[in-house]
């Protein structure tokens, strides 16, 4: 990702928040540690990880989820970090079934937090997306005219990526 573009997704990412108070950037494990400290960077706040659990060498809550495979998992959040009203915005790449980040959200709000909104590159149309979007204030990259392909896991200029990619191999 060049400089530009990652300079333009996090504009995108927080134009629905410009006016909302925001504490604190908290990025889900692992692709969430970047753009979330890219939109902490950008806003002069702190930035928290949100980790899968045992990978934090301090005292932490958990909360137990669903991923998008279906497979059983724990989220932890440290409990020195998050006070009640701290301001929180969540960061992830990506929410396909939403179960990692209602797992986010849980701990984030066990500890008294307000989730001021969730950012991801793309919030699926899917049950758990659908809640989220319902639920809290979100934003996601993806254009309205591409959200099909996105839902279905495929975009068609792979199509064309994978047709030159064959054509070089074969020259």
């Amino acid at each position: 990702m060049d400089s530009q573009a990652l300079k333009d997704c996090v504009d995108d990412l927080l134009q629905p928040f410009k006016n909302d108070q925001i504490d604190m950037v908290a990025g889900i494990d692992a692709m969430g540690f970047i753009l979330g400290a890219a939109i902490a960077s950008r806003l002069g706040k702190g930035f928290l990880a949100i980790r899968k659990a045992g990978h934090l060498c301090v005292e932490t809550i958990s909360q137990p989820y669903v991923d998008y495979s279906g497979r059983e998992k724990i989220m932890e959040l440290r409990t020195d970090t998050i006070r009640a009203g701290l301001r929180v915005l969540l960061v992830d790449q990506w929410i396909e079934t939403g179960g990692t980040m209602q797992a986010a959200i849980k701990l984030v709000e066990k500890r008294g937090a307000v989730v001021v909104g969730v950012a991801t590159i793309c919030i699926e149309d899917s049950e758990g997306g659908r809640w989220v979007k319902e639920k809290y204030k979100s934003s996601d990259c993806v254009p309205n005219h591409l959200r099909d392909q996105f839902n279905n896991h495929f975009l068609e200029t792979f199509k064309d990526f994978n047709k030159k990619l064959n054509e070089r191999k074969n020259e």
